[in-house]
């Protein structure tokens, strides 16, 4: 039996007196990739950060394997841990001083100078392994402030890969990459799901990369307008009954 890594049950969420997210309700099965989709406003990233834990729910239940997050926001660090989040963008100053390798062992865990030697080198190894999975090795010691868009994606990729996780989380990662790096991006994704086995929630604008790369769809609008496969949830009726009926869509032209 597939197991359920995330469970989200009559999730209401307000912001200030606003309602952002009204009686949702949605699960998450190992080796599946999940995107939700809406227009803006819709309640996507708040949804997001509610189960991430950032933002309180005001009624519903979020459970990650199987431990339910509480109203103090709080989950056991051996469940937290199986847990990777990458968000849209990644602000850093680049003049940071600091290498792909460092940036990818801060998933690793245990950092510092009491660290073990024999902890050390399996660090290292885990961090080597991490990046050969994302084809990312190259970039072990380069600095931060000198990568691509699409660089920065994989050191990111690499550092949630540095220990085991079962759930991803994606606030529109992709964003800022051109049309080939989208696909690269994704492909990566769907690689990883497969190898890993992770379950993973994406908020996503690109309906064509999620027709092809994602299991599931969630159409949010505050509300649950449907979920369901991609051939099923993006038919024109619903993607109007998401986004109005002067939704337009594109499709890439390669």
């Amino acid at each position: 039996m597939t197991e359920t890594v995330l469970a989200v049950e009559g999730l209401t969420i307000y912001r200030g007196t606003y309602t952002a997210v009204r009686d949702v309700s949605f699960s998450l099965q190992a080796g599946t990739d999940t995107a939700i989709i809406g227009p803006n406003g819709a309640g996507k990233s708040t949804l997001v950060q509610a189960i991430l834990g950032i933002l309180p729910h005001h009624s519903g239940e979020i459970s990650i394997l199987g431990h339910s997050l509480d109203r103090s926001l709080s989950l056991p660090i051996r469940i937290r841990q199986h847990v990777a989040y990458l968000p849209q963008r990644f602000e850093f100053d680049r003049g940071l001083p600091m290498t792909v390798a460092e940036l990818v062992g801060l998933g690793w865990g245990k950092l510092g100078l009491s660290l073990p030697w024999t902890d050390h080198r399996q660090r290292k190894r885990d961090v080597r392994q991490a990046l050969a999975r994302v084809n990312a090795t190259h970039l072990l010691h380069q600095p931060l402030g000198g990568l691509s868009g699409g660089e920065t994606k994989r050191a990111l990729l690499a550092y949630c890969l540095v220990r085991p996780r079962k759930l991803l989380i994606l606030d529109e990662a992709p964003a800022g990459l051109d049309v080939r790096g989208e696909s690269e991006f994704y492909q990566l994704l769907n690689q990883l799901k497969l190898e890993h086995g992770w379950a993973i929630l994406q908020i996503s604008h690109d309906l064509d990369m999620v027709t092809r790369y994602c299991d599931r769809v969630i159409c949010l609008n505050r509300s649950l307008v449907c979920q369901g496969p991609p051939q099923e949830a993006l038919s024109p009726e619903n993607l109007m009954a998401a986004y109005g009926p002067e939704f337009t869509r594109y499709h890439h032209r390669h």
